[in-house]
Formats: C-alpha cells, sequence, structure tokens
C-alpha cells in the first residue's frame, strides 16, 4: 500500500519563509557572502514528500529532502508504543496531519501493517522530530539519510517483532540514549510598569498536531491565529501586558507552559483549545477551570485527551505528581480557583452576545495547563472541529476578529472587577494582580 501526500498549504509557512527573507537580507550587506551562502545559512533542510509502503510484516516511510539529515532513532513503550526519529530542524512542506485519519479519530487495529499513523514537525529550537505510532511491536531496521542523482532521501524502515524484543530495545535505548535536553521557554522582556501580565497559552504546536478538521484543518493552527489576534486586542487597550507560550509552531510541554505563566509573574493564564467530539452536531464554546473531580464526563474526557499533549510528541508518559502544600498553600489554591471561576463567568457572558456557547457552557476537570496553584487559569475551547458550524466560525477571519474582542472585553472586566475590590483582597492580590 503507498501513501503519497500533497504540499502543504503555503500560509501553513508564512512566518518561517518571513524570517527566511529577513535572514537573507542581511546576509546581503554582510562582505564576502555570496546568495548561496545566504540561502543555506537562513534555510532549514526541507523535506517535500513522504511515502509510506507497509504490509503486516514491514514498513517503509520515506521523506525526500533538499540535503542529508542525521537522524537519531528510537523506541517507547507506552500506549501506543513508537518509534521516535529526531533530526535537525527541518522544514516540512506537505501536511503533516497526513499519516493520521481525518477528523482526529482513532485508526482502527489493521493486521495488515505495522504503522497506525505518524505526524512530524519542530520540536524544540533547531530540533524537528517524527513520531511513529505502531500498530505492533517493530524494530528498526534502518533509519538513514542518502544522496543520489535524484536527491536525498531519509528512509525508515520497520520490521515486526515480539512484544518481550521490542520492550527489550526500548529499555536499552532509554539506558544508552543520552538526547540534548529541551530548551525551557526563556522568560520574557520585563513587563511594562504596572500593567498585569496576561499570558495566553496556544495549544498544541510543532509536532503535536492536536485535532484535526475533516479538511485538514489543524487545531494547533487554528488556536495559534486566535491567540496571536487576541494577543493584538490585549495589548491596543493599553492596561494589560499580553504574551503567548509560544510565538511559532513549535512544541511546548505542558508544564514548561505552565513554568512560562510563574516566571513571568502571569495574573492570569488563559489555554485556547478547538477540539473535536463524534457527534457533529455538538457545538460552541466552552469554558473550563481547574479542580480535582470533574465537573461531569465529557469534562473528564477532555482533559484526559488534553493531558496526554506531551505523549503526542513521543515523549514518555508520567502521572502528574499530587501537589501537596500546607495550610497556606491550600487557602491560596482555593482562592486562586475561587478568581478563575469568576473569569470563567466573565468570559461565558460575553460570548453569549459574541459567539456561540455550548449548551453547557462552564466546565471543570483536571486540567495539566491549569494547575499552578496562585494563578487565575482557564481553558477556552473555541468550538469544535467536528462541527460544520464551529469549523465555518474557527477558519474566518471575521469571526476570530469577534471572538477575540470578546475575549479581550471579558479579561479587561475581570481584571476592572479585582480592582475595584482591593481593598477586600490580600495584599499580595491587590499589589500584584495574583495571590502569592
Amino acid at each position: 500500500m503507498l501513501q503519497t501526500f500533497a504540499p502543504i498549504a503555503f500560509h501553513d509557512q508564512l512566518p518561517r519563509f518571513l524570517r527566511m527573507l529577513r535572514l537573507l537580507a542581511v546576509a546581503s550587506l554582510l562582505p564576502h557572502s555570496t546568495t548561496a551562502d545566504a540561502e543555506e545559512a537562513a534555510s532549514p533542510i526541507r523535506a517535500i514528500n513522504a511515502q509510506l509502503e507497509q504490509t503486516g510484516e514491514k514498513a517503509k516511510l520515506v521523506f525526500e529532502t533538499t540535503a542529508e539529515l542525521a537522524p537519531s532513532a528510537h523506541y517507547v513503550v507506552d500506549n501506543p508504543s513508537r518509534v521516535i526519529v529526531d533530526l535537525p530542524e527541518v522544514a516540512f512542506l506537505f501536511d503533516p496531519s497526513s499519516g493520521q485519519l481525518p477528523g482526529g479519530r482513532r485508526p482502527r487495529a489493521n493486521a495488515s501493517r505495522l504503522i497506525k499513523s505518524y505526524r512530524c514537525g519542530l520540536f524544540a529550537p533547531r530540533r524537528s522530530r517524527i513520531v511513529i505510532d505502531l500498530e505492533r511491536p517493530a524494530k528498526i531496521v534502518r533509519a538513514a539519510s542518502e544522496s543520489s542523482k535524484d536527491g536525498s532521501r531519509l528512509s525508515i524502515e520497520l520490521a515486526r517483532t515480539d512484544v518481550a524484543s521490542f520492550a527489550a530495545a526500548a529499555a536499552e535505548h532509554a539506558r544508552t540514549l543520552r538526547a540534548p535536553p529541551l530548551e525551557k521557554p526563556e522568560q520574557q522582556a520585563a513587563t511594562p510598569a504596572g500593567k498585569p501580565v496576561v499570558v495566553i497559552d496556544p495549544g498544541h504546536g510543532g509536532v503535536d498536531v492536536g485535532a484535526a478538521g475533516a479538511h485538514g484543518e489543524q487545531e494547533k493552527a487554528i488556536v495559534f491565529e486566535f491567540a496571536r489576534a487576541l494577543q493584538a486586542k490585549i495589548e491596543a487597550g493599553g492596561r494589560l501586558h499580553a504574551i503567548m507560550t509560544r510565538t511559532e509552531d513549535i512544541f511546548v510541554a505542558l508544564d514548561d507552559r505552565v513554568r512560562f505563566a510563574k516566571q513571568n509573574n502571569a495574573a492570569l493564564f488563559l489555554s485556547i483549545h478547538a477540539d473535536t467530539l463524534g457527534e457533529a452536531s455538538v457545538h460552541g464554546a466552552t469554558i473550563y477551570t481547574g479542580s480535582a473531580k470533574a465537573s461531569d464526563s465529557e469534562a473528564q474526557r477532555i482533559a484526559e485527551k488534553e493531558n496526554l499533549a506531551d505523549q503526542a510528541a513521543g515523549l514518555e508518559h508520567k502521572e502528574d505528581a499530587e501537589e501537596v502544600g500546607d495550610i497556606l498553600f491550600d487557602l491560596t489554591r482555593r482562592e486562586t480557583r475561587a478568581y478563575s471561576k469568576r473569569f470563567a463567568e466573565a468570559l461565558v457572558s460575553t460570548w453569549k452576545d459574541a459567539g456561540s456557547l455550548n449548551k453547557n457552557p462552564s466546565r471543570s476537570a483536571g486540567f495539566v495547563v491549569l494547575k499552578a496553584h496562585d494563578i487565575p487559569s482557564a481553558l477556552l475551547e473555541l468550538g469544535y472541529l467536528s462541527s460544520e458550524k464551529d469549523l465555518s466560525n474557527l477558519t474566518s477571519p471575521q469571526w476570530r476578529d469577534q471572538a477575540a474582542t470578546a475575549t479581550a472585553t471579558a479579561i479587561e472586566a475581570f481584571f476592572a472587577g479585582r480592582e475595584m475590590e482591593a481593598p477586600h483582597v490580600p495584599p499580595a492580590v491587590a499589589a500584584t494582580g495574583r495571590p502569592q
């Protein structure tokens, strides 16, 4: 079975393209530089096509590239089992979601294949990753890059193996592998004096595509565009300072998103998502706050799915360590959750007129990104990519602008309300805009 994938839409590569142009412009001013030198320095290696051929016993995944690469492959024993291929930065110029079924559905078990699905993208600064979900245990026969007169190719060849052999190989790789550590999100520039910081968290990114629409739409791109529009609205208001956990199409681990908010003394943390459901009739925005126990089964399902985002990027699954604190810690967390709920209520109220709301728009669950005990936090599910109505809205610049305006209005109202009640809240909250 041979699968060939079409080029990705140009707009998905626009930020990278603009960065390349800026670098080329600078290079043209340097002495003794040539156009070829500038292009080589400015542009990462490009992968322009991908082909997958597999049977029940073997699989071969081939990427056509503009130059040779140095791959590093290893195994991950988890659910599902995976093969991970780490690379220097690569610009994947085909649709990274093409290795998955449309609509974000889980592929059904199929005895005629080894590879269930795969995805690729930026994993960390100057590092890309290919994550291959396996249908059954497989061994890496070959992971190599080579050039010929027809161009360069990265080939990943797998063969079926047994469970014990796969587990042993994974354990050996874990023991010997010394991958470079992930670079943590950098702290932003100093906050303008007197302005509370709002951290906007566009969900997913890079190798973690998130949910997918029926026509190839990607959650990571939709929420990123909304986050940028929201940031611009907040900054235009002049009273608050808005920053984003990621400013490009790159993977950021869940814990690092929370850490980023803490590093930047966030007064409010808002994570942006757009999920899929099995029922196309369900539509509308939902606002979630953090809680130890989910408000309902659907909230529990969504939280469990979002909390596995790190696994989508090939990281080992780990149970979130339960935070144990003293009385002051517990009081702060309780107060912070009260503020979070107040913000969620303001957001629901504003969205009633500006956007479509889910029939049960205010929910709570144990989201990892909402676990900061001292930062009011919420997760805004813009809508569902599985709903044609929501999908039409989510891909509309006009709707995005309207919804971003409503969200910015709710954020402004939340901070205005806290200023009015300042004499009645703890000094630390009044002084910094957040509990300590």
